[in-house]
C-alpha cells in the first residue's frame, strides 16, 4: 500500500512493477511511479502519471497505453515503471476524475499532458485570516489571471 494525495488521503494498492501487473476489470484511479534514486532511497517513489478508467483492464496496461513511452523514458526502463491503483467504493466517473485532478495538482506528474494548479487567490476565498478554520492552505498565487 502507498498513500497518495492531499495529506496522503488515498490508500492505493501497490506499488508493483507495471510489467508484471494484471489490472482488474473494474473502475479505478491509477498512478504510474518510478524510483528516482533507487540506491540511496529504495522506498521513495515519484509520481509520473495519474489517470482513471471505467475498466482498468481495458486501459492498455502494461505498455499499450498512449503515454507508456513517456513512462519508460522517464523511468529509464520498462522494468523500472511501477503502478499503484485505487478502487473508489461507490465512486462514479466524476468522483474518479476529481481524485485524478487532485493528484495531478499535488504531484505535477511529468507524463500528464494536462496540469492543474492548486494555488488560490484572495478573491476566490478571502484572506487566510478570514477563514473559519486553521487548516493549511496551498500557496497563494501571486501572478495575474
Amino acid at each position: 500500500m502507498i498513500r497518495l494525495g492531499s495529506l496522503a488521503g488515498y490508500a492505493f494498492s501497490g506499488p508493483r512493477v507495471l510489467g508484471g501487473w494484471t489490472p482488474p476489470a473494474r473502475p479505478g484511479v491509477y498512478a504510474i511511479l518510478y524510483k528516482p534514486d533507487p540506491e540511496a532511497k529504495p522506498e521513495t517513489y515519484a509520481v509520473i502519471y495519474v489517470g482513471h478508467a471505467d475498466d482498468l483492464a481495458a486501459e492498455g496496461f502494461p505498455f499499450k497505453h498512449r503515454r507508456a513511452r513517456c513512462w519508460t523514458q522517464r523511468a529509464g526502463s520498462k522494468w523500472k515503471v511501477h503502478v499503484a491503483f485505487l478502487e473508489v467504493p461507490g465512486g462514479n466517473r466524476p468522483h474518479r476524475e476529481m481524485i485524478t485532478n487532485e493528484l495531478v495538482a499535488v504531484y505535477h506528474p511529468f507524463c500528464n499532458e494536462q496540469q492543474y494548479d492548486n494555488a488560490w487567490r484572495d478573491e476566490w476565498i478571502g484572506e487566510y485570516s478570514d477563514a473559519p478554520n486553521t487548516a493549511p492552505l496551498p500557496p497563494r498565487r501571486r501572478d495575474g489571471p
